[in-house]
């Protein structure tokens, strides 16, 4: 019994090994990732209040990161429907820093044109029908249509001369936008520039109808907290 506990107990530390090699996307607020998993109880409040249900909780192959929050962005990413409270106002130790009231606050990652070559934008070519086909399962909040209930994104067909989609929907502004390849005014091809702002909530790798997405987000472990570092 005794080497079992013992062989279980070096599998956990070799999956801990693991999930730093891979770091997972946090929801907003999140500390740097260590406090995080420190402070994290694991009581799934933040995945109750998302309106979006962005928010997922990891499964046993996360060896102690087990039932600890993340966000995969591709397939739901954050939009901020509810302004960046509800999942910071749910936790209840701060794993998610209550330091955090407004969406641009949030240091979650970095938005990166990780495959330029797939960019429709910088191919010069448009887009037309549903940014992620039929089958896409998520939801975004369109303020034209409603201010406080997401939309299935498959409902929501695009006719774009110049595929923006990115930019379009992006929920911090100025975090994001499209530039000339060239200077030539001929030239229709764009490329997307990803500024200071982002926060990388992961709205652009989620919209993208790339497959798979041109656009990614790099996920920060230090430097999210926004009571700085702790001593």
């Amino acid at each position: 019994m005794g080497g079992v506990v013992v062989c279980a107990s070096l599998l956990t530390l070799l999956d801990h090994r693991a999930v730093e090699a891979a770091p997972r996307l946090r929801p907003p607020g999140a500390l740097d990732e260590e406090d995080f998993l420190a402070a994290c109880i694991k009581c799934g409040q933040c995945v109750q209040v998302c309106p979006v249900d962005a928010i997922r909780l990891s499964d046993l192959d996360q060896g102690i990161g087990n039932g600890v929050p993340y966000i995969a962005a591709r397939a739901q990413a954050c939009d901020f429907s509810c302004d960046a409270t509800q999942c910071v106002l749910a936790c209840p130790t701060g794993a998610l820093s209550h330091l955090i009231d407004a969406k641009e606050q949030s240091r979650m990652g970095v938005a990166r044109l990780a495959a330029p070559d797939a960019c429709l934008a910088r191919k010069g070519e448009g887009f037309k029908g549903l940014a992620r086909g039929e089958a896409f399962k998520g939801h975004l909040r369109y303020s034209d249509i409603d201010r406080w209930k997401p939309q299935p994104v498959a409902s929501h067909p695009y006719d774009l001369g110049t595929c923006d989609l990115c930019v379009r929907h992006c929920p911090i502004k100025d975090a994001i936008e499209l530039v000339p390849v060239s200077s030539d005014p001929q030239d229709r091809r764009r490329t997307p520039m990803v500024k200071d702002a982002c926060v990388g909530c992961g709205v652009c790798e989620m919209m993208c109808p790339a497959e798979p997405a041109a656009i990614r987000v790099d996920v920060r472990v230090k430097g999210r907290d926004p009571g700085g570092p702790k001593t």
